[in-house]
């Protein structure tokens, strides 16, 4: 979608509320929607010029129920509450209406965008080596003995099984 300059939004919107031709002669001259025209007039008419102007925000859960309240208390249309809450885009708060009623009041939280940032993960602290000659030490040798003996018999099974074997293999 092209960006339009302010001073273009606002003479458009003038020359529509001055009488000088109708909607759709307007956004043909422009190159525009007769929706988004339709938007910066609504625009215009809540907040004057200021409403022309274009800002980014981030909208916060209690705004977005803010809005979604009073649209379902005064009856207002998706334009007429955008153009009063100075929202740029009337979708905006049909997508909130939507979130809310699939999902609940956590579906409006404000969620993070783009990647997560490659954090490292915290170490565990390092357990001590055990003492010379205490309890644990003694067990974790004998387990790593235990582990060496299981090792050498069943390369020594494999061994002797190749050797059984009627297609031997020289080794070289």
């Amino acid at each position: 979608m092209t960006k339009y300059s302010f001073e273009a939004k606002l003479q458009a919107v003038l020359a529509y509320l001055e009488g000088k031709a109708s909607f759709q002669e307007i956004a043909k001259q422009l190159n525009v929607s007769s929706t988004s025209l339709k938007n910066w007039v609504n625009h215009y008419r809540e907040n004057g010029e200021q409403g022309l102007l274009y800002t980014y925000t981030k909208y916060d859960i209690q705004f977005k129920m803010d809005v979604l309240n009073y649209m379902n208390d005064t009856g207002a249309s998706l334009m007429q509450t955008a153009a009063v809450f100075k929202i740029p885009s009337h979708p905006t708060i049909l997508s909130w209406k939507r979130k809310l009623e699939e999902d609940g009041l956590d579906a409006l939280k404000p969620k993070k965008k783009g990647r997560p940032s490659m954090k490292k993960k915290p170490q565990e602290p390092k357990k001590p080596a055990p003492s010379e000659g205490s309890e644990q030490a003694l067990q974790a040798e004998n387990e790593r003995l235990r582990a060496e003996n299981a090792y050498l018999k069943k390369l020594h099974a494999l061994i002797q099984e190749r050797e059984k074997s009627p297609n031997k293999t020289k080794r070289k």
